[in-house]
Parts: structure tokens; C-alpha cells; sequence
């Protein structure tokens, strides 16, 4: 849904926050319902790469697999971890070498909808993406025909690529990336309370949590960036962090000079600290605080509103509150798959 939606969408939602979803029926339950209820099954998958399990159990294996990094003793696995909804808890993710990179570990949640990947969008699509880390010297520094050459050695393994890619049967670079990309494409974020009450559950939140959903969608105008079932609208935005980086503006597609980063859907934010494409905010304390501060990006350069938006104590707790119910109670320790069974 595009800015200009969310916006014509405001002021229904901010009328029905207190009472919940089915409260006023007819045609404002249809607009709760077509902004944030879940989809029922995930988008078509690439033709070209068509799911199937065989392969998204073949991605599960490689995620896991430091054969395809160049000392062999690095994973995707190692810094997207499933236990902490496929991120790391560090600020930024360490280089090969123990060094910090530049941006912290994104989470993999839910981007069989995305548009765009890496905090800066360089990659356009999930079989592109999964290739750039493990070829990256600071990342996984993985040698292609020492990747294959070790994979094809074991017999297992070859017996599964023949089962996921029956006619393409080989090991190769392509089928070693369809299947992480497959994989990843698998991954969908659990349903939550908010899910529950999005579905006409009025007791599924608490009223801290519903007066937070409308500050939300309200006076904190944070549903302009974070819109949707997943909170994001798959654009890049200068939120007013101060860095080198130069972000979006630095790759193709971008605004030469503009700083800025994809918008991180919210699903399992409470698993995920620390935040931001930096890691520089610790906490979702700090997080209210840096868009409630009154930040002002770069003149001329900012994409988003720049405002002095300010909020009470209590409405910083009940926007908390709110963010907190679009997580799982217990924390992601296993992800569930999308796709055919």
C-alpha cells in the first residue's frame, strides 16, 4: 500500500483504536482488515525458481553449511540466527577478522513480500542476495569452485540437490543460491496477539496496547513508514541518524548524497535489539526517543517528516506496549515455513 493510502486511511483508523476491530463493522473493519491482516499464503515464488520442499530443506541445510565460506568456519547461520529471529544481538555484525562491519544483522523474517534487500536495496531480488555474502571477503570470503568442489564430494548432499533440482540436477552456483533463496523465502514471522485481535478478538490486547496502536497509526505517524501486516513499506528513508554511510544514496537507484536505509518491517522487534542499520540504539526505549526528540535529517536531503513530535510519558509506554505485541511471547526459536508441503 502506497504512502498516499496510508494517509486517506488515518483518520478511519484513529476513530476505531479504543474499541478494536469489528467494534463499528461494515466499512471500517474491511480497512482494519486491508492493512494489517496476514495474507493467507505467501506471494507466487519466482518462475524460475519455483518452491518446493525438497529445496527449501536443501536451503535449510546450506544456511547452516560453513563448507560455502573460504576457511570453512562460517555460516549464514552464524549471524542470522533462528534463536534470535535470524539476527545476531550485536550492534553491527563482525568481519572474518573480529572487526565490526558497518551495519547490523538485518532479520530474514517475512521477505518472500520484499521488494528490495540489504539495508540499502542493492540487491532486487532474494537468489541475487543470498550470493553477495558469501562471495564478500569480510563476511564469508567464499571461493566458488572451492565451494562446489567440497559439496560435491559429499554424496548426501548430491542426493539432495538431485531430489530438489530433478532437472537440473547438478551442484552449481545457481542451485546453491536458489536454494538459500528458497529457503529464506520460506520464513514467516509467527502470528502474534496483534494478529488475533486484527481478526476481531477485542480482548487479545491489553488497553495500554490499543492506545498505543493509536498513537501508532495516530499522533506518532509511524504507520507512514511502517505500514502493513509486515510494518514496512519497502522504501529507504533518512531518519536523521548521523554516519558515513552513505546508504541508498551510494548504490544504483539511489539519490547521490542521501543517506538512506530500507525500512525494517517490525515483526519480532522485541527479538531483534539492538536497532537501527547502525545497531546504535539499544533498546525500543532509545528508539521512541530518537523519532520523539525532534531529529531533523540533513536540509534538503530528508526523506522523512521532519517534526518535533513529542509525547507524553504514559503515551511512550503505550506505544511500547503496542510495538511489543507484534512479537511472539517466547521468542522465534524455530521458524515456520511458507510454501507447499
Amino acid at each position: 500500500m502506497g504512502i498516499v493510502a496510508v494517509v486517506a486511511l488515518l483518520c478511519a483508523l484513529t476513530l476505531i483504536v479504543a474499541s478494536g476491530p469489528g467494534a463499528q463493522g461494515g466499512d471500517v473493519e474491511a480497512v482494519w482488515r486491508q492493512m494489517f491482516k496476514r495474507p493467507g499464503t505467501p506471494p507466487p515464488s519466482p518462475s524460475d525458481n519455483p518452491l518446493n520442499p525438497e529445496k527449501i530443506a536443501l536451503g535449510a541445510r546450506l544456511f547452516a553449511d560453513q563448507r560455502l565460506s573460504g576457511g570453512g568456519k562460517r555460516a549464514c547461520a552464524g549471524c542470522h540466527r533462528p534463536e534470535r529471529a535470524f539476527t545476531d544481538g550485536r550492534r553491527r555484525a563482525l568481519a572474518l577478522s573480529g572487526a565490526p562491519l558497518r551495519r547490523n544483522t538485518p532479520s530474514l523474517w517475512d521477505l518472500a513480500w520484499g521488494k528490495h534487500f540489504f539495508w540499502d536495496g542493492r540487491a532486487s531480488s532474494l537468489e541475487e542476495q543470498v550470493g553477495m555474502p558469501i562471495a564478500e571477503p569480510q563476511e564469508m570470503d567464499g571461493d566458488w569452485p572451492t565451494i562446489l568442489s567440497r559439496l560435491e564430494g559429499d554424496e548426501a548432499l548430491v542426493r539432495q540437490f538431485r531430489a530438489a533440482f530433478p532437472e537440473t540436477p547438478t551442484i552449481s552456483q545457481d542451485t546453491i543460491r536458489m536454494a538459500l533463496a528458497s529457503y529464506v523465502r520460506s520464513l514467516v514471522s509467527p502470528p502474534t496477539r496483534f494478529d488475533a485481535w486484527i481478526d476481531g478478538d477485542v480482548q487479545a490486547l491489553r488497553p495500554a496496547e490499543t492506545r498505543g496502536f493509536g498513537l501508532f497509526v495516530g499522533k506518532a505517524g509511524c504507520v507512514l513508514c511502517h505500514v502493513g501486516w509486515r510494518f514496512t513499506d519497502d522504501r529507504f528513508h533518512d531518519i536523521g541518524l548521523r554516519s558515513s554511510d552513505g546508504g541508498r544514496g551510494a548504490v544504483a537507484g539511489g539519490t547521490p548524497g542521501l543517506s538512506a536505509f530500507k525500512t525494517p518491517g517490525l515483526r519480532e522487534l522485541a527479538h531483534t535489539a539492538p536497532y537501527m542499520h547502525d545497531g546504535s540504539l539499544a533498546t525500543l526505549e532509545a528508539v521512541v526517543k530518537h523519532y520523539t526528540g525532534g531529529f531533523v535529517a540533513r536540509p534538503g536531503l530528508a526523506t522523512h517528516i521532519n517534526r518535533k513530535l513529542r509525547l507524553s510519558g504514559r503515551e511512550k509506554a503505550d506505544l511500547i506496549a503496542f510495538l511489543r505485541t507484534l512479537s511472539s511471547e517466547t521468542g522465534p526459536a524455530h521458524a515456520r515455513r511458507a510454501g507447499p508441503d
